[in-house]
């Protein structure tokens, strides 16, 4: 199920993709990011729950599917278009001026550290009507406001079809707060993105 594209008083081009999900996203992500074009003008920014005391695999894991560069941010990176940055475990991410990374200790939301919501606000935040956000499978409600603060500022939100989610919670929560221009599960959500990138707006 798709909502139209919201008509737009102009070309819209977006600037960044903000990704987030839980349990049974990583899944998702294997749909997502190998149908990322090595053109693609957007950053990528991806926060997915993590055990805290463990390092991430998940640049290990997607560095030969994914055509872009990978890497896990870091405090102060610049955040490069055509480029995918991972969330550390046990931080908070964050956009801020620049763009660059800002890495966070503050506390846990909804018991995560890495939280989609903080991501998704700041980046709203920063970008504006230039933000995509994109919300997967999960477990709790990490990311509904944030994902319904990407759409109040005029950004593009897409949600993953809880049918085809592992962890239906996360989507749902998100269509409780009337977040999504676009429920689709992940074959449909790449599709799009490449419907976008073809009319030069990622």
């Amino acid at each position: 199920m798709s909502a139209a594209l919201r008509p737009q008083p102009r070309r819209q081009a977006y600037s960044a993709i903000v990704v987030g999900g839980s349990a049974g996203s990583v899944e998702a992500l294997a749909v997502l990011l190998p149908a990322l074009p090595t053109t693609l003008r957007s950053a990528v920014l991806v926060v997915l729950h993590l055990p805290r005391d463990r390092s991430s695999l998940l640049t290990q894991i997607f560095h030969t599917r994914c055509a872009l560069p990978l890497q896990e941010a870091q405090d102060h990176d610049a955040i490069e278009p055509g480029r995918v940055y991972f969330a550390p475990p046990d931080y908070h991410l964050l956009v801020d001026v620049g763009p660059r990374a800002a890495l966070s200790v503050d506390a846990p939301v909804h018991y995560s550290r890495p939280s989609i919501d903080v991501l998704f606000e700041s980046a709203a935040d920063l970008y504006g009507s230039q933000l995509v956000g994109i919300l997967l499978s999960g477990a709790n409600e990490d990311g509904a406001l944030g994902l319904a603060h990407v759409r109040a500022i005029g950004g593009l939100t897409i949600v993953q079809d809880p049918a085809t989610a592992a962890m239906p919670a996360m989507p749902q929560a998100a269509l409780a707060r009337s977040a999504a221009d676009h429920i689709l599960p992940p074959e449909g959500i790449a599709a799009l993105l490449a419907q976008l990138h073809y009319r030069n707006l990622l």
